[in-house]
This record gives C-alpha cells, sequence and structure tokens, in this order.
C-alpha cells in the first residue's frame, strides 16, 4: 500500500515537472518565433492534458484497477468521441494544424501571404493564428477568416514579411 501511495505521489510530481517542463519549451520556442502569448497558451494547454491522460492512466496501473471495467468503461468513451470526432473531423483537424503551424508554418501574423486556392486566390496580412483559423486582413480592410486545415493543403506565399516582430505581452 506505501508502494502505491509512493508510486502514486512520484506520478503526480513528474505530471507537474513535465507540464512544467513543456510550458517552458513551448515559450522559449514560441518567444524564437515571436508567437503571440495565446498561440503559446493554446499549444501548452493541448500538451498539458495529453500528459494529464497519461498520468490518469498510469495511475490506474498502479493501483491495479479492474481492467475489465477499466476497458469497459474506455472503449464506451473513445466509441463517443469518436463518432462525434468523425461528425466534426474538421474540429479536429483544425486544432492539430494548429499545433503543426505553431512549429513549422514559416509565416507569422505581420506577414502579408498569399493563399494559391483553385477557386480563388486570396491576398491578406495575417492578423491572428488560432486554434481553428487564421485570421487575415484582406485588400480592401475585410476580415478573413481561413481555417488552419486548408493553409497547410494549400500553397501559400510569403509576399512581405513583417517590417517589425509583434510585441510579446
Amino acid at each position: 500500500m506505501y508502494t502505491q501511495i509512493l508510486a502514486t505521489a512520484g506520478v503526480i510530481i513528474g505530471y507537474f515537472i513535465v507540464s512544467h517542463l513543456i510550458r517552458k519549451l513551448i515559450v522559449s520556442l514560441g518567444q524564437i518565433k515571436k508567437v503571440p502569448i495565446q498561440r503559446m497558451a493554446y499549444v501548452s494547454k493541448y500538451f498539458s492534458g495529453l500528459v494529464l491522460v497519461v498520468a490518469v492512466v498510469m495511475v490506474s496501473l498502479i493501483w491495479s484497477l479492474d481492467y475489465g471495467n477499466l476497458m469497459l468503461f474506455a472503449s464506451s468513451i473513445f466509441a463517443i468521441v469518436g463518432v462525434a470526432l468523425f461528425a466534426q473531423w474538421s474540429i479536429l483537424s483544425n486544432v492539430t494544424s494548429s499545433v503543426i503551424i505553431f512549429f513549422t508554418f514559416p509565416a507569422r501574423i505581420g506577414h502579408r501571404i498569399r493563399i494559391l486556392d483553385d477557386d480563388e486566390t486570396i491576398v491578406g496580412e495575417i492578423v491572428e493564428i488560432t486554434l481553428f483559423q487564421v485570421l487575415l486582413k484582406g485588400q480592401n480592410g475585410d476580415t478573413i477568416s481561413y481555417p488552419n486545415n486548408l493553409l497547410l493543403q494549400k500553397p501559400v506565399v510569403i509576399v512581405k514579411e513583417a517590417a517589425e516582430p509583434p510585441a510579446l505581452q
């Protein structure tokens, strides 16, 4: 019993340490890439949630929960989540694309880009990159909302980089 309590305490402490390290890594990478704090917070929450799920699974293994009931519960949850995500696949796709954009996309807020779409070419300055979409300010001042998953699927030309990087708050 004491071993289980110590192991659980270790997992909890490990969760906080790993979450803190991930947050620091994302913030330092975000500062290097001149990413707004809001985007760093989105990505940090995403990875903290994944670490929390791993910690809960580890604690349940430490306490030897009944696998039959646990598997029934987990498969029920996965089935519900699977149906929900299939019905709303674009939500998961956009959130995943947001994380990919955070780490690898060359254009940043303030850059002027051209998205080469089959139907219409879109030109605008990146105003904000959220979990689900990129907001562009069009040539006539209109705000254009473009889904993150489509941004990764279409060719993007950086027309003009920002003169000065946006200030981190």
